[in-house]
């Protein structure tokens, strides 16, 4: 099942997606409590899509692909590389990703799947762990990277300036976390292209540590980690700049799409 969450006439809804992606039937309820299906049905070009979830916390992870760790000349890490984005980083499908005004020069994509935790997980073992995720969606867990390496000493600015975490373009309950491909497309070019299967800590394995860790409420999402092929471990880097449109597609999810802009 694919969930959505839209806007119509100033008003938010979730919906499923149905008509091989055209329309959406709207849900009534709590998509993390008590929830039905309604027969009200509206065309999806009719609205404008959200964010599929407005999260309580954005808890990421680092060098979590075996090649990603080999192109960024870093040792795999022997448990996972946490870290944290602004909620207010949250950036909608078909929004703008702003160069910001402070750090415009060394922007940079990733392409990530991102878990949904559906309802509230503390002290899970893996064998369990899924049983507390909703679904999956597509994320770009855009970096500043200048702030990231060289300006700061830890990545909180560089990964949460505004716009930096696009998410969407909706829910899917049903995929397999640990085999899905997944890409990045830059101006219809493929820049990174792998696949769940070459993550060093799987899904299962991040749920429960992070639930070692904190209280994971519902709705919370988690960024998984990117793929090699980013644009700062090219030759010469690729950044991104105004007018530039990014994609990031995961099988038997959808495709994210982001134009990028100045900030001004």
């Amino acid at each position: 099942m694919k969930i959505a969450r839209y806007e119509q006439a100033g008003d938010r809804y979730y919906g499923e997606v149905i008509s091989d992606g055209k329309a959406l039937r709207r849900i009534e309820g709590d998509i993390f409590g008590a929830w039905q299906l309604t027969y009200e049905t509206v065309p999806l070009d009719e609205v404008r899509l959200l964010a599929p979830v407005d999260p309580p916390n954005i808890i990421a992870i680092g060098l979590n692909y075996r090649l990603h760790a080999a192109e960024s000349n870093s040792p795999l890490p022997a448990r996972p590389v946490i870290f944290l984005k602004a909620t207010t980083a949250l950036c909608n499908p078909n929004q703008p990703i702003l160069l910001p005004l402070s750090a415009p020069n060394e922007v940079d994509y990733e392409c990530e799947l991102a878990i949904v935790i559906g309802k509230t997980a503390h002290h899970v073992g893996e064998d369990e762990a899924l049983d507390y995720v909703l679904g999956y969606t597509c994320a770009n867990d855009v970096s500043a990277r200048d702030c990231q390496g060289r300006l700061d000493v830890q990545w909180a600015r560089g990964k949460s300036f505004d716009t930096f975490c696009p998410l969407g373009p909706w829910i899917e309950t049903d995929v397999d976390p640990e085999n899905a491909g997944l890409r990045t497309r830059l101006n219809g070019v493929t820049m990174q292209d792998s696949n769940t299967n070459d993550l060093i800590f799987s899904c299962h394995q991040l749920v429960s540590y992070l639930s070692d860790q904190f209280t994971l409420l519902p709705g919370t999402v988690i960024l998984t980690g990117t793929p090699s092929g980013v644009g700062f471990a090219r030759k010469p880097p690729v950044w991104l700049k105004p007018g530039d449109v990014v994609e990031i597609e995961i099988d038997g999810i959808g495709v994210l799409r982001n134009p990028v802009e100045a900030e001004r």
